[in-house]
């Protein structure tokens, strides 16, 4: 919420760019240093801006710890903030960290930039997009967008812990659902104020928890956005935890012991293993598209058994032992309870869990354990239980009765709603992408969710005016593995919203397929070759 005091800003800044000859808007001059400086003075309720600072054109910027640097950024004014500030039952300051950035040449349009994880670092407010070479600028500011992004209501670097904000009812709730809703109220008067317009149109685009985070404005907060786009959204938050937990158990069974004799999980699996089990996916499914190009492209028609791995007697090598087998079909299959109630997804087979990607998360290396390893205790104990005894061992999962603990937060947590009906009223449009072998969340789990959403809403042909599925073969969390995986769908976004015209396909590229493109097809249809042409074009291949 803006205070009233707020408001005095935008007659504030109308005389300050009219003084210097710039009409504020994105037709009308071009805002500039002294309309940035003037952004300080803002007050909002509960918080502030804390900074403004002009950016000049040509200006680098590092994106994460070990990211890579972004160069060429556009002139633009950052504008750094605060609101809901306020002390934690548990005795931490927390609040609602923003960063929003203003480009200095505005095409009208405004991104939420969702986060990622548990959240709890303020991320670059750029709106980066992972478009194929030709696509044109590679982030939302570059394209004239006003971005903002936040740290979803709490600072990672003050916790014990990554999830000991659960401990807080309000850091909590920020995290599950109200950091969006807070941040965007807020940076929409912000923009408004500075070019002295609305943006014309409003966009979200985020993946893993920014996916979910996605999914919860579709659901909760329609009239915020005007087009969404969720990549694989953690939409099942709870659950996925529930199979981490189990995949961590499968594996750390079959995995050699330390010293102290824990699991070392990174050695349960080899690379030679995960490679066998990648190029059987391959001589089982690869064709059934019409292209033996490297990709499973139709998974519904993969019907796969790594039994054809087994070793037989007195083989040694290119084969998988009985323990090892016995494992994956088990990881693959998801979690169940003993009387086999399903607590989770099953897993598709996809080639790309040979990629990198797919051990950093599953196994992790004799460098560092796996991720989900990492987060998955921390998420559990903090967020999920707040802190309350007793914790959860995630060598030691209950499957039985521990689950049951995670309704405390599931019902905000979780963005399993399939009423899109707000949505649909004011012309909303919603796009999700997942990897076909991304280890944190099941692609067979959101196709789930889409099927429960088509049923919901009318159907295939009534949910795909509003709301359409993308899956990537070989693609891991987010991006990486043996995919094309380079594509732009906030431009496909954009084309629907704006001009009407919903995306039949996504051109994508790839680096793990260089100079090869193809097309991304709107679930259930499949990308088949045409029988004529390169298979190394996108346009050999049709959508059915």
């Amino acid at each position: 919420m803006i205070s009233t005091r707020f408001f005095g800003l935008g007659a504030v800044l109308m005389a300050v760019a009219a003084s210097c000859g710039y009409g504020g808007n994105a037709s009308a001059g071009v805002p500039g240093p002294v309309q940035c400086r003037a952004a300080i003075a803002d007050r909002v309720t509960h918080g502030g801006v804390t900074r403004a600072d002009w950016v000049p054109a040509g200006t680098s910027i590092q994106v994460g710890v070990a990211g890579s640097a972004i160069h060429g950024l556009p002139a633009h004014c950052l504008v750094v903030g605060e609101v809901n500030s306020h002390t934690g039952r548990d005795g931490i300051a927390y609040g609602d960290r923003f960063e929003l950035r203003l480009p200095a040449r505005w095409n009208g349009r405004f991104l939420f930039q969702g986060g990622g994880g548990l959240d709890g670092v303020l991320q670059p407010a750029l709106g980066l997009i992972s478009a194929p070479a030709g696509a044109g600028p590679s982030s939302a500011l570059a394209r004239g967008f006003a971005v903002v992004s936040t740290d979803g209501g709490h600072e990672q670097a003050a916790l014990k812990s990554p999830g000991d904000f659960g401990r807080d009812p309000g850091a909590l709730a920020d995290y599950e659902y109200d950091s969006t809703r807070r941040v965007t109220r807020t940076a929409l008067a912000l923009v408004e104020s500075y070019y002295r317009q609305a943006p014309r149109w409003t966009y979200f685009m985020g993946c893993s928890n920014g996916g979910r985070e996605g999914l919860i404005a579709a659901q909760r907060y329609p009239q915020l956005f005007d087009g969404i786009v969720a990549g694989s959204p953690a939409f099942d938050l709870t659950g996925v935890m529930v199979a981490e937990a189990w995949n961590s158990d499968v594996l750390a069974g079959i995995a050699p012991r330390d010293a102290q004799g824990r699991p070392e999980l990174s050695q349960a699996l080899s690379d030679s293993d995960l490679n066998l089990l990648a190029h059987a996916v391959l001589a089982r499914c690869d064709a059934l598209d019409g292209a033996r190009d490297g990709l499973v492209s139709d998974p519904a028609a993969c019907h796969f058994d790594p039994g054809v791995l087994v070793c037989r007697p007195g083989q040694l090598h290119g084969c998988l032992s009985t323990r090892k087998l016995m494992a994956i079909r088990k990881v693959f299959a998801g979690p169940v309870s003993r009387d086999g109630h399903r607590l989770y997804s099953s897993w598709p087979y996809d080639p790309g869990i040979a990629a990198p990607g797919w051990r950093f998360w599953m196994l992790g290396s004799a460098q560092m354990p796996a991720l989900n390893v990492l987060i998955t205790p921390a998420a559990i104990n903090g967020l999920v239980l707040g802190g309350k005894a007793p914790a959860i061992d995630l060598w030691r999962f209950n499957f039985e009765s521990d689950p049951a603990r995670f309704a405390r937060v599931a019902k905000d947590l979780d963005a399993v709603s399939t009423d899109y009906a707000a949505l649909r009223k004011r012309h909303g449009k919603l796009l999700m992408y997942a990897g076909m072998a991304d280890p944190v969340f099941s692609a067979n789990e959101l196709i789930a969710y889409y099927r429960r959403v088509l049923e919901a809403n009318g159907g295939t042909a009534a949910t795909q005016r509003f709301a359409r599925l993308f899956l990537v073969p070989g693609m891991n969390h987010c991006g990486g593995g043996q995919a094309t995986d380079e594509f732009d769908p906030l431009s496909a976004m954009q084309h629907w919203v704006e001009q009407g015209r919903p995306p039949g396909r996504l051109i994508a590229a790839g680096r793990a397929f260089p100079g090869v493109t193809r097309p991304l097809c709107p679930y259930p249809a499949v990308a088949r070759y045409s029988g004529s042409g390169s298979m190394r074009s996108a346009g050999a291949f049709i959508c059915r």
